[in-house]
């Protein structure tokens, strides 16, 4: 068992100073992964990768919200989902008339004047839904989506975490990657 999965266990059996000892063994961890799901995000991010480790490991370790981690990967698995909730209730937090709406500020770069690039912030709102309706039909597709895309795993490293051989996960790769696609041009497929 490792420290990590030790750790985890303390905590779900309500050891409040356990938190205070897995956030230095999983912090460098966490912020690799928060620095992959930023580099996803359109340039002039307001959040900085600290934020949103600090925010999703509050979410993950939240003595009112207890959760059970059967491993250190269903950890990690859960933080990768963590950031992607929280970028997303950012972009929507960006959006909403409130704050402004559509406006947004953009630098100026010669690059963009030449061929203006899509809102980025609609782009994940939209993969975003259509990642929550193929976790409908293929629950399993939409983690392996979740954890290649957004925690820039590898196929194998998505297989194991996913307990499925490499030979399996490359074939659901394929359909959630033919699936969102579709689906992210408004034609939704059944799984066959």
């Amino acid at each position: 068992m490792s420290d990590v999965t030790r750790i985890l266990s303390q905590i779900e059996s309500g050891d409040v100073s356990a938190s205070e000892q897995l956030l230095p063994l999983v912090y460098e961890e966490l912020r690799r992964l928060a620095e992959q799901w930023l580099a996803h995000e359109p340039t002039g991010q307001t959040l900085q990768s600290t934020a949103l480790v600090h925010e999703a490991y509050l979410r993950l370790v939240n003595v009112e919200h207890q959760q059970r981690w059967d491993s250190r990967g269903h950890f990690f698995a859960a933080a990768a989902e963590a950031m992607r909730r929280i970028l997303v209730e950012n972009a929507r937090r960006k959006g909403s008339l409130k704050q402004g709406g559509k406006l947004a500020r953009r630098e100026l770069h010669e690059s963009r004047i030449a061929a203006p690039r899509e809102d980025e912030d609609e782009e994940l709102l939209a993969l975003d839904e259509a990642l929550d309706r193929l976790t409908e039909t293929d629950s399993q597709a939409a983690q392996l989506v979740k954890l290649r895309y957004f925690s820039g795993l590898t196929i194998p490293q998505a297989a194991e975490l996913l307990d499925v051989s490499p030979r399996t996960a490359n074939r659901l790769w394929s359909y959630a990657k033919a699936w969102l696609h579709d689906a992210l041009r408004g034609e939704d497929l059944g799984r066959s």
